[in-house]
């Protein structure tokens, strides 16, 4: 499928600063306040996941997967389940593992590429539904192409798109990139708050988790090593990365798909751009365009109408 010209998304010389498009519609943007309905569901291994609803009665609904540290609450997925809803969709805006504002009971929180409990989630609302579509963004992103795509576990014939939106296809190339200096405030965000979540899960489990460990972590890539991988079963943060990288499955993608990622995004680095890659591919979209930073896709901050619209015309209308 065409590799899509992204020149359409042309912002004011302002928000063509990747940091300043990425940071001012999170900080100061205007965010509608959503009114979701909560549902508490178990898991196979006795965990439990939050979901949190919009429902209208509608036949389709749209599943949104947030970022590192997001929740349903996210500006980003509020934006998305406050236009969907009032445009004919029912809304899940699910909250993984540890993120829904009560701390799973697991040793185990979630990863960027942890698809089981999507799956979960699917099986459970499947029935409900003639329409779903999977919308991720950042690491929700790399969750939904990797579920779509690397066949662990079927994909029920009713979700008929997949999205991903500033989405670290490549997770160790954009781990690297992350560790830039003018990167450093989105560092210091994720590591404090990931940080105070591996506090509580020491309460929880004080004989797993080592509070020493974090001394060592003065970065993601060091917080994964010291963390994440040793709790999923990893030997490093590399084969963590190497191992769930959304990019390793997009040739087995055979549910329309859109991947949005901003050449500008500080995020990603040169590996999360596969053009040549993408194609030769039949039903992976690929939309980059020159500005957006990470999530923002700005004409002000209270406009990110040019992401919204280019999600709201593939879900209504996916290619066959």
């Amino acid at each position: 499928m065409p590799v899509i010209s992204g020149d359409d998304f042309q912002p004011p010389w302002k928000y063509r600063n990747a940091h300043y498009s990425t940071f001012i519609p999170y900080l100061f943007g205007r965010t509608p306040k959503v009114m979701y309905s909560r549902t508490r569901i178990s898991t196979p291994d006795d965990d439990f996941l939050d979901l949190d609803f919009i429902k209208k009665g509608s036949p389709k609904l749209a599943v949104l997967c947030h970022g590192l540290e997001g929740d349903s609450r996210s500006a980003y997925i509020q934006l998305f389940a406050d236009h969907l809803s009032r445009n004919g969709w029912d809304i899940l805006a699910w909250n993984y593992r540890g993120c829904s504002g009560e701390m799973n009971k697991s040793l185990e929180m979630y990863n960027s590429g942890r698809t089981d409990d999507l799956h979960t989630v699917v099986s459970h609302i499947k029935g409900d539904y003639e329409e779903i579509s999977l919308i991720g963004v950042s690491l929700g992103g790399n969750v939904v192409l990797k579920y779509a795509g690397d066949k662990i576990f079927p994909i029920h014939e009713k979700i008929r798109s997949v999205v991903a939106i500033s989405t670290p296809i490549a997770l160790d190339n954009a781990s690297k990139e992350l560790l830039r200096w003018d990167n450093f405030l989105y560092q210091w965000n994720f590591l404090l708050s990931l940080s105070i979540k591996i506090f509580k899960k020491k309460r929880q489990y004080p004989k797993e988790i080592k509070l020493r460990k974090l001394l060592k972590c003065t970065n993601l890539y060091k917080f994964d090593d010291q963390y994440t991988a040793p709790l999923f079963g990893y030997t490093s943060a590399k084969d963590y990365y190497d191992s769930n990288a959304s990019i390793r499955w997009l040739h087995q993608i055979e549910t329309p798909t859109l991947l949005i990622n901003s050449l500008d995004d500080p995020f990603l680095g040169d590996e999360c751009y596969p053009v040549e890659l993408i194609s030769k591919l039949e039903k992976v979209h690929f939309i980059a365009p020159k500005y957006g930073g990470h999530v923002g896709f700005a004409h002000s901050r209270n406009d990110r109408s040019w992401m919204i619209d280019k999600v709201d015309d593939f879900i209504n209308m996916p290619p066959k």
